[in-house]
């Protein structure tokens, strides 16, 4: 029995909103990207729906036994009082949006009477990927929801939904993991990590897993420790700033040098938070400019060989000396 990591507070408050029986029928999951708001919407209606059809969960935890037999029904797609929307994929490419097509597909569900207990529940992963006919579609059964109905809507940015889709629920917020909880996830999803790997990711992900796991088998350790050397002291030879060049410019290493392009802006923007007077001057411009050259470098088509120089030449400027 596998428990979902992080977001306690949350769980409590929505079992037992749910075991009091004044559980409202829609809920905003909102939150950034990638720290765990679909996966939660999952494992929060697998535990609501194996309580209700029984045998009911001990603990108050998300967690639901292996052989319980709702578990069985929902990783089968075969749950009759269950339903999940996000885009669909076909021929290896996901679409961009969820239609308003699946959105009229729920009316099974929706006009049916629940079939193995009382509930019956709707996860959409994201609601931000709604079609605007398929969230008027959505809003009018919001409006008059049928008893006993719950929707889970997984929302990233909250702001762009219809404010008639909002109001008709409560939003709840989460938060990025702490370090400790990206460990036990990091961990538990990525085998055997190295300390050094396991630091680089945990910083890299800034409490989103999905961000951090991204970067997961591209040895991202030895790019942050150059990155580090390099803004210790100033990589006065250049030594550093050539071997990454050189070992990132290469077509098998493009999903390094991807990375690189990522984490050589955020390297800077973390450093600007420790710093203040002309040291924060310094090493703000020179995000700035990081930032810029590494937006642009794969859409202008750059030799990845001078924008990993000059990127590293940014994080140079951080050096003590430099400054």
């Amino acid at each position: 029995m596998k428990s979902l990591i992080g977001h306690d507070a949350q769980a409590r408050l929505l079992i037992g909103a749910a075991a009091s029986g004044r559980m409202h029928h829609g809920w905003i999951l909102s939150g950034p990207r990638g720290i765990g708001k679909g996966s939660f919407a999952r494992a929060l209606a697998l535990r609501l729906l194996a309580d209700a059809a029984g045998p009911k969960v001990e603990g108050e935890g998300l967690a639901v036994p292996d052989d319980h037999r709702v578990r069985h029904l929902i990783d089968a797609g075969a749950h009759p009082d269950y339903a999940e929307l996000a885009p669909l994929e076909k021929d290896g490419v996901t679409a961009r949006n969820i239609s308003v097509d699946q959105v009229r597909g729920l009316g099974r569900l929706l006009q049916s009477a629940p079939s193995l207990s009382t509930r019956r529940i709707v996860v959409i992963d994201s609601a931000d990927d709604l079609e605007r006919g398929a969230a008027n579609a959505l809003l009018k059964t919001l409006e008059e929801p049928p008893a006993d109905m719950l929707f889970l809507l997984v929302s990233h940015a909250p702001g762009r939904l219809l404010p008639t889709i909002r109001s008709r629920c409560r939003t709840l917020r989460f938060d990025p993991l702490d370090d400790a909880a990206m460990r036990s996830v990091l961990r538990s999803g990525e085998g055997e990590l190295s300390p050094a790997e396991l630091d680089a990711l945990v910083r890299a992900g800034e409490g989103s897993p999905g961000k951090a796991l991204r970067y997961a088998g591209l040895n991202l350790a030895e790019i942050e420790a150059a990155l580090t050397l390099i803004a210790t002291d100033g990589d006065p030879g250049n030594r550093q700033r050539l071997l990454l060049a050189k070992t990132l410019a290469t077509k098998p290493a493009r999903p390094r040098y991807e990375a690189f392009l990522e984490r050589a802006p955020a390297f800077l923007a973390e450093a600007a938070r420790h710093r203040n007077g002309p040291a924060l001057g310094v090493a703000l411009d020179h995000w700035e400019e990081a930032r810029r050259l590494a937006g642009g470098a794969i859409i202008l088509s750059l030799d990845p060989a001078a924008v990993v120089f000059e990127l590293a030449g940014h994080v140079a400027a951080l050096a003590p000396r430099a400054a």
